[in-house]
């Protein structure tokens, strides 16, 4: 035989493995295709189910938890609970830390607020009516302050017994009306009650025609504020 015939046979030879080589990875691809779709259901989707998450069973996803009512008074004060806007004197009508004051109190403020008007004097009200609330809301900001309950104690009252919850105090607004009440206030029972607050006013009847009682050093001192 030929050397060039020789040549031929064993590239033939070659060519007829290399095929069947790929026939053989051909059957393979195809048998393992033919087995994975075997496995899948007509849907298309596996036969093993898949985890249910809320989302997937339609149930509703659980909502966080409400909003407890305790949440809702611990919100800001606002006018209705006492809050004074700025600028508010003894005279208007729409604001409750005003109107909420004891009757006879606000007479006193209003007639008090008239004399000393044609003195260039204004007699403005930082604080009047507070609710509960709001005095519970500023006697915590004191602990806060302060650092302790018996430190607070000396500039805010509790609920029960703060004289502003009760409508018979108010913290007059500016230095030249607190001067003119303190130097006129008794004519109208318009007293200054803490040294260390000259903000604060009460009314006093009995100090009409004469002179206010002696300030007590702080609301420590008070008796009404022992219950």
């Amino acid at each position: 035989m030929t050397r060039t015939r020789r040549s031929a046979r064993r590239r033939t030879h070659r060519i007829r493995t290399l095929l069947g080589v790929g026939g053989i990875a051909v059957i393979v691809a195809v048998v393992a295709l033919l087995g994975f779709r075997s496995m899948q259901t007509p849907s298309g989707s596996s036969s093993s189910p898949a985890p249910v998450t809320p989302a997937s069973s339609g149930a509703p996803e659980p909502a966080g938890p409400p909003e407890s009512p305790q949440r809702k008074r611990d919100g800001p004060a606002g006018e209705a609970d006492g809050v004074v806007p700025e600028g508010t004197t003894v005279f208007d009508d729409a604001i409750p830390a005003v109107t909420e004051l004891d009757t006879g109190f606000l007479t006193a403020l209003r007639e008090a607020a008239t004399d000393a008007a044609p003195y260039g004097v204004e007699i403005r009200v930082n604080s009047g009516w507070r609710s509960p609330a709001y005095q519970e809301q500023l006697l915590r900001e004191a602990v806060g302050k302060y650092g302790s309950e018996e430190e607070a104690a000396r500039w805010v009252a509790t609920p029960e017994t703060s004289p502003h919850v009760s409508g018979d105090a108010v913290d007059i607004g500016e230095s030249d009306a607190q001067m003119w009440l303190f130097e006129h206030g008794a004519a109208y029972g318009l007293c200054p009650v803490y040294r260390n607050e000259p903000w604060h006013y009460e009314l006093r009847t009995e100090a009409i025609g004469s002179r206010c009682p002696p300030m007590y050093a702080d609301p420590t001192q008070d008796p009404r504020m022992q219950s």
